[in-house]
């Protein structure tokens, strides 16, 4: 069996996804690379896999493409989300099956598949991305789906946790505050960044940090770990 260890990242063409292909290389992982729409790589050791999560089938291939070119899968980055903000009664069915496809069943799929590989091959490590919007709701940011479905993801992270515990797969989620990415129009940064106690928005290698972290902590599993700036302890 191959040694050489393999990240498969899902929303990896910008953001969080696209800074935590360059971190997992540079930890030396080869990386299988999946967002919606995303190009080829000039990197051997880097495997792109265009599709959406949220659609039945593609979070098996992506696992399946990446057993394929490199043999096993060690961690599996659960980046790709969905996040609308509106009043609860505004929103649509549409945008439910929207949000709890992508964040929830879109997770299931491609989470299922990964631990089968990890279990063949010793153990593994899946991290998920979150909200601090979970713990510290904000009567100024009305966001009751992604509540509903991140909630979702902190529960699941410590039940996968105990429950493969003794076999190697260790299971974490790292649950971010209002972060500078291309989801908020520069003109909002300056109000959302008083959002957070520390008086600033928080940066993407803010979040990659904390996975990698997390990726080189053996003796840590079933952790939330806020990356938010104080907003989860209060304001």
């Amino acid at each position: 069996m191959s040694t050489q260890k393999v990240a498969v990242i899902t929303g990896a063409s910008q953001g969080f996804g696209a800074g935590l292909v360059t971190a997992y290389r540079k930890l030396g992982y080869a990386v299988v690379a999946n967002s919606r729409s995303i190009k080829p790589s000039d990197d051997p050791l880097v495997l792109t896999v265009a599709g959406d999560v949220a659609t039945p089938g593609v979070g098996n291939r992506i696992i399946e493409q990446g057993l394929d070119a490199f043999g096993r899968i060690d961690t599996l980055a659960n980046n790709a989300g969905v996040f609308i903000a509106k009043p609860f009664t505004d929103y649509t069915d549409e945008e439910f099956d929207l949000v709890t496809g992508v964040n929830l069943r879109g997770f299931f799929e491609i989470t299922r598949r990964a631990v089968e590989a990890m279990l063949a091959t010793g153990g593994g490590h899946i991290v998920n991305v979150s909200t601090a919007l979970v713990d510290h709701a904000n009567s100024n940011v009305p966001s009751a789906l992604a509540s509903l479905t991140k909630g979702g993801l902190n529960a699941v992270t410590r039940s996968l946790a105990i429950e493969y515990a003794a076999r190697g797969i260790r299971v974490n989620t790292v649950s971010p505050g209002i972060m500078r990415t291309p989801m908020h129009p520069e003109e909002s940064h300056e109000a959302l960044a008083g959002l957070h106690p520390v008086g600033r928005m928080g940066e993407i290698s803010d979040v990659v940090g904390a996975i990698t972290y997390l990726e080189e902590a053996p003796f840590v599993t079933g952790e939330i770990l806020h990356v938010d700036g104080g907003q989860s302890a209060g304001h």
